[in-house]
């Protein structure tokens, strides 16, 4: 597989050179220069999910790495199910919270760490710096905690993680070092930038991302729409209406790739909360982020999405059709109404899959069948959906697990001078 620098078209990598690089010059993120169809989509559908797995990142990766190679980093990554529920008459979600953190995120962080350990030699040290919103963090940390001559650090706000999300990346230690930060989610990611574009830092710390600007995180996620619609009727499938709970927009940039290589989704619906930056665009044809607005629905709030260029340089290059993509904005008081309203339904769910359900009721049309991302465990959000439903929810054991442990996390302004100092000061 070729990749090039959606910045700087000059600079072309293999999958190796991107998984390692993470970020291109000008803090460019890498792309597939061709994407494969796949020959027998309905045969692939049969397949159960580890088998068909490898087919299709065999089909991405396999040139490169090889087949046998691709199959240790699927069956390695790929421990844990992702079933689709039946809500109500033409409406599922896609549960992609059956992961050891109990978040979509532990796709793409574990088959990266596979990938990073299999392609990094012996006594070549890697510092893996990521920012989070939420998920990220503990799909990182859990997925790189103990690999040798892996070190992560892991930024995230302050005061905007929810108590259990912070727990379960901040409580690891050993390789993992989580700092938290003065200022919004775009604020560390900012650092990551800056770290990235620091020579000093990203030669000597041999700097790399675990966030979804990383290709390998972003190619594991193709993998779960195609099991997404394994799980459908084959006479539903042209059907299904896609809604993803958008924060970074990598998920949905991955289900637009699955939708180049042949799976038969119809649409795409981008769902947001107040952070509403792709939605006003779509509808204007102005960018203009603005001041990162803090909800319930905390892994979505980033007014910058860091992975829209990739679904940009699609429609552009006409991969996929822009009329094939819409967006809705769901604010506060409808997220709410969201999770009463699965919650009636007999669905216990949490504030982002409330905010892609209640954008894909004010779209999908009655002969179409609707799929919502249940990105999280609503254990996870647990203060929050209590508040909501006014009932406890009990947490299952890996929260469990975690909820009466220390945070050992150090404290930062949104400095990068001071990011630079600790992190040459801690693994320097």
């Amino acid at each position: 597989m070729e990749l090039v620098n959606l910045k700087d078209a000059t600079e072309v990598v293999s999958f190796s050179q991107a998984v390692k690089q993470g970020l291109g010059r000008n803090q460019g993120l890498f792309f597939p220069k061709a994407i494969p169809a796949l020959a027998d989509v309905d045969a692939l559908l049969a397949m159960p999910f580890q088998q068909r797995s490898v087919e299709i990142l065999n089909a991405l990766i396999g040139d490169e790495l090889g087949r046998e190679a691709v199959e240790k980093l699927v069956t390695n990554a790929f421990q844990f199910t992702a079933p689709l529920a039946h809500v109500k008459d033409n409406v599922y979600s896609l549960e992609l919270f059956h992961g050891p953190t109990l978040a979509f995120k532990d796709f793409g962080a574990r088959f990266l760490a596979q990938c990073l350990a299999h392609l990094t030699g012996e006594g070549e040290p890697i510092t893996i710096l990521t920012a989070t919103s939420g998920d990220t963090g503990a799909a990182v940390a859990h997925a790189f905690h103990g690999l040798s001559n892996i070190n992560v650090v892991i930024l995230y706000p302050k005061g905007m993680v929810s108590p259990l999300q912070e727990k379960q990346f901040s409580t690891l230690g050993d390789n993992i070092l989580t700092v938290e930060v003065d200022g919004p989610f775009d604020d560390c990611q900012a650092l990551v930038k800056q770290a990235f574009d620091d020579k000093e830092v990203r030669e000597q710390l041999h700097l790399n991302s675990a966030n979804s600007i990383n290709i390998a995180r972003l190619l594991a996620q193709v993998c779960y729409y195609f099991e997404a619609l394994a799980q459908l009727p084959a006479e539903d499938r042209a059907k299904a209406v896609i809604s993803v709970p958008s924060g970074n927009f990598g998920n949905l940039a991955a289900a637009m790739i699955a939708k180049t290589m042949g799976l038969p989704i119809k649409r795409f619906v981008a769902s947001t909360n107040a952070n509403d930056t792709v939605p006003r665009y779509l509808l204007s044809g102005l960018w203009e982020p603005k001041k990162t607005v803090a909800t319930m629905s905390n892994a979505m709030d980033i007014s910058s999405p860091n992975n829209w260029p990739r679904i940009e340089a699609m429609i552009e290059q006409g991969i996929v059709d822009k009329a094939l993509l819409s967006a809705e904005s769901v604010d506060e008081d409808y997220t709410q109404i969201g999770v009463k309203q699965l919650n009636e339904l007999g669905y216990l769910s949490e504030p982002h899959a409330a905010v892609a359900y209640k954008a894909l009721k004010r779209q999908l049309a009655d002969d179409e069948i609707g799929i919502f991302l249940g990105t999280a465990h609503p254990a996870k959000f647990k203060e929050t959906v209590e508040n909501i439903l006014g009932t406890p929810v009990a947490l299952p054991k890996a929260l469990a697990d975690v909820a009466n442990k220390d945070v050992l996390s150090d404290a930062l302004t949104a400095d990068f001078g001071k990011l630079k100092e600790y992190m040459f000061t801690k693994l320097g």
